[in-house]
C-alpha cells in the first residue's frame, strides 16, 4: 500500500472517487423493473487470475438477432399470457378495447365450457394467478409481460433462457408455464391464434404508417439517423387482450421493447406518445452513456433531487437523470400543442399582402406555440426534471445552428456549468408526489435499512450512513454484501482507501447482486489507477465486464476504464506532487466544455 504522504498528495484524486460514491447507488430488484439483471457468482478481485469474457445478455425470444433493428409484431407467447390472465378475470380496459378481445374471450369461454378437463386446468390456472397477484395492478400486469417475453413460442412454452439470467419479475410468475401449456392443449389455443391472426396482422398494418412517421420524425428533429448500434433493437409489440390504456415498455441489455395494445375507439389507436418517449431512450442513451468518467462532475446535481418525487433510480444515477430531462424536453420541442401551423402560401397568383400576412399568423403561432411548450418545461422540472429547462434551450440552440444532436452533446451535456444548473435546480419548488404520473406506474415504498442507509450517503449524512452499515454488519442475518458495498463508498468519503480497498473486496467474496459487483471491480479500479497500479486497475475492469449486470452505465465505465487510467476531471493522469494537495477541482467544467465544443465549419 502507499505511505501516508501519498495518500495524502491524491486527495483531489479521491474526492473525484467520493463524488462516485453519492453518485451511484444501488436500487432495488422493484427499482429496477425496466431492466433484467441476473445472479451472478461472488468474483475475486485478485489480478493474478486472467478474466474471462464478459458474457452478452441473452435477448428476449421475440427479438430476432439476423432481422430489423426496428419492428412491429405481434407474438403467440405474449398472446397465450394474455388470454389465461383474461379466462382468469383480467378485464382492465375491457370496454376501450379493440373488438378482437371480446371475440377472443368467447372462442376461449366456448371451449372450456366443451370440456370438463379444460375447465378443472383453468380453474388451476386461476388459483395460480390469484396466489401470485400483486396489490398494484400495473406491477401485477408487468410480471406477466416480462415472462411473456422470456418464453419460447408455443407448443414449448418454456423460459427461453435460464432461471438466473429471466428479468426479476418474471420468476415470480414462472411456474405458470406448465398449467399454461395443458391449458394451451386442451383448448386447441393455437388453432385460435391462427384464426384470428388475420385480424392481428390487419391492425398490426394500420398501425405501420403512424409508427413509421413518429421514427422518421423524431429522427428528423434530432438530425440522427436510426440507431445503428451492433446488436440494438427496438420492437413494438402489439397484443389486443391487454388494457389499452397501459404501456409497458422495457429494456434487456440493448434490447428496447415497447407492448401496446390498441384501443377500441378509434380502432388500432394506441398512445403513440408513450412508445415514442421509449424509441428517444432507445436513440439517446448510447450518446449519454458513451463517456462516463466525463459524467463523474455532474454528480452534484443529484443532490438536488433527493426531496423530488421521482422514482429512487434518478435520486441515484446521473447517467439516469441527465437521459431523462434531455428526453423531457425533447418531448417539450415536438409536442402537439393543440393548434394549426399556418401554411406558407404556394403557386401562382400570391400577392404580397398573402406573405405578410402569413409572417404574422407565424409569428402569433410561435408565440403561442412557446408558451404551452414552456409551460410543458415547467411542469417537468416541478416534477423533478429539473435539467429540462436547460435541455430545452440548449436544443433550441440546436436546431438554429442546424447540427445533430449527436455533434452537439459533448457541449451539451458534459460541458455543462454545473454550479450555475445546481443553483437553479436548488429554487425549484417540487409538487407532491400525488402530482406526478409515469409511463408504468409504481407503489411508493418507505425506505429501511441498507437502503434509508444509502439515501443518507447519498444527502451527505455521513455519521447516519455508518451507523446503519455498522449495525448490518454486526447483525449476521442482514445483507453483509450489501453493507460492506455501503462502507467501502463510506471510506472514500472520509479518504480511507486502504480501508475502502478492503470493503470493496469484502464485497465481492460475499455478493450476488450483478450491479453491486461490477461497480465493486469499478471502484477498484479507478482505486488502483489513482495509486497508481496500472495491472491491478486492468485486472478489475475486465471482472467487472464478466458480471452480468444489464445496465449500459457499467459497461460504458468499465470499457472506459480499460481504454484510459481514471483520473479526475480536469486532472492529467500522472504521479501526484505535494504542491498539488489542495490543487482544487473545476467545477465549472470549463475545460470539458472547451474540449467537447464541436470545431469551427471550414
Amino acid at each position: 500500500m502507499q505511505s501516508p504522504r501519498s495518500l495524502r498528495a491524491l486527495a483531489p484524486q479521491l474526492l473525484a472517487l467520493t463524488l462516485l460514491a453519492t453518485g451511484i447507488l444501488h436500487p432495488s430488484p422493484s427499482q429496477a423493473q425496466s431492466s433484467s439483471s441476473a445472479e451472478a457468482q461472488s468474483s475475486s478481485s485478485s489480478s493474478s487470475e486472467t478474466p474471462a469474457q464478459p458474457e452478452i445478455q441473452k435477448p428476449p425470444s421475440l427479438i430476432d438477432p439476423a432481422g430489423p433493428q426496428i419492428s412491429l409484431q405481434t407474438s403467440e407467447a405474449v398472446f397465450y399470457i394474455a388470454v389465461a390472465l383474461n379466462a382468469c378475470g383480467y378485464d382492465a380496459g375491457l370496454d376501450q378495447s379493440a373488438p378482437i378481445r371480446q371475440k377472443v374471450r368467447d372462442q376461449v369461454n366456448a371451449a372450456i365450457q366443451a370440456s370438463a378437463e379444460a375447465q378443472n386446468t383453468r380453474d388451476q390456472l386461476c388459483a395460480y394467478v390469484r396466489q401470485h397477484e400483486l396489490s398494484d395492478s400495473s406491477h401485477n400486469l408487468s410480471q406477466y409481460v416480462s415472462l411473456a417475453l422470456y418464453v419460447t413460442p408455443p407448443p414449448e412454452l418454456t423460459n427461453s433462457v435460464p432461471l438466473t439470467e429471466m428479468p426479476p419479475d418474471s420468476t415470480q410468475v414462472v411456474e405458470l408455464l406448465p398449467v399454461l401449456r395443458k391449458f394451451a392443449r386442451e383448448i386447441d389455443l393455437h388453432y385460435i391464434w391462427i384464426s384470428v391472426r388475420p385480424q392481428y396482422d390487419a391492425i398490426v398494418n394500420s398501425l405501420h404508417d403512424s409508427l413509421t412517421r413518429m421514427i422518421v420524425s423524431t429522427n428528423a428533429y434530432l438530425k440522427m439517423p436510426a440507431n445503428v448500434t451492433s446488436g440494438s433493437r427496438f420492437a413494438v409489440v402489439l397484443e389486443p387482450l391487454l388494457d389499452p390504456g397501459q404501456t409497458n415498455a422495457r429494456v434487456y441489455g440493448s434490447d428496447y421493447i415497447v407492448v401496446v395494445s390498441p384501443a377500441g375507439d378509434p380502432l388500432g389507436a394506441v398512445h403513440m406518445n408513450e412508445i415514442r418517449h421509449t424509441y428517444l431512450h432507445y436513440e439517446i442513451e448510447p450518446l449519454v452513456y458513451s463517456r462516463p468518467q466525463a459524467m463523474d462532475r455532474l454528480m452534484p446535481l443529484l443532490k438536488t433531487v433527493q426531496d423530488a418525487p421521482i422514482e429512487f433510480t434518478y435520486k441515484s444515477n446521473i447517467s439516469s437523470l441527465i437521459t431523462e430531462c434531455l428526453i423531457k424536453a425533447v418531448e417539450a420541442h415536438i409536442m402537439d400543442v393543440g393548434m394549426v401551423k399556418p401554411k406558407r402560401p404556394v403557386g401562382i397568383g400570391q400577392r404580397p399582402a398573402d406573405f405578410v400576412r402569413y409572417d404574422a399568423d407565424l409569428s402569433a403561432y410561435n408565440r403561442q406555440a412557446e408558451v404551452l411548450r414552456r409551460k410543458a418545461v415547467d411542469l417537468d422540472m416541478r416534477q423533478g426534471w429539473v435539467l429540462t429547462g436547460y435541455f430545452y434551450d440548449k436544443l433550441g440552440l440546436m436546431q438554429k445552428e442546424s447540427i445533430s444532436l449527436k455533434e452537439d452533446i459533448g457541449e451539451m451535456v458534459y460541458g455543462m456549468d454545473v454550479d450555475r444548473e445546481r443553483h437553479a435546480a436548488e429554487q425549484i419548488a417540487f409538487l407532491p408526489e400525488s402530482a406526478t404520473r409515469d409511463v408504468v406506474s409504481r407503489a411508493p415504498r418507505q425506505l429501511t435499512g441498507l437502503q434509508l442507509g444509502e439515501m443518507k450517503l447519498l444527502k451527505g449524512d455521513l455519521d447516519g450512513a455508518e451507523a446503519i452499515a455498522k449495525a448490518a454488519l454486526a447483525d449476521p442475518n442482514s445483507d453483509q454484501a450489501q453493507a460492506h458495498y455501503l462502507m467501502a463508498r463510506l471510506d472514500l468519503m472520509k479518504r480511507q482507501p486502504d480501508t475502502a480497498i478492503s470493503d470493496f473486496q469484502a464485497t465481492l467474496q460475499s455478493s450476488k447482486d450483478p450491479r453491486t459487483l461490477a461497480w465493486s471491480h469499478i471502484y477498484l479500479g479507478r482505486l488502483y489507477d489513482v495509486l497508481p497500479d496500472r495491472q491491478k486497475a486492468v485486472a478489475e475492469y475486465q471482472a467487472a465486464l464478466t458480471v452480468r449486470d444489464s445496465q449500459p452505465d457499467t459497461k460504458a465505465a468499465a470499457e472506459a476504464g480499460l481504454k484510459q487510467p481514471f483520473s479526475a476531471p480536469g486532472m492529467k493522469q500522472t504521479q501526484a506532487q505535494p504542491d498539488d494537495d489542495d490543487a482544487p477541482l473545476d467545477p465549472s467544467g470549463k475545460a470539458e466544455k472547451d474540449a467537447y465544443r464541436p470545431p469551427p465549419p471550414k
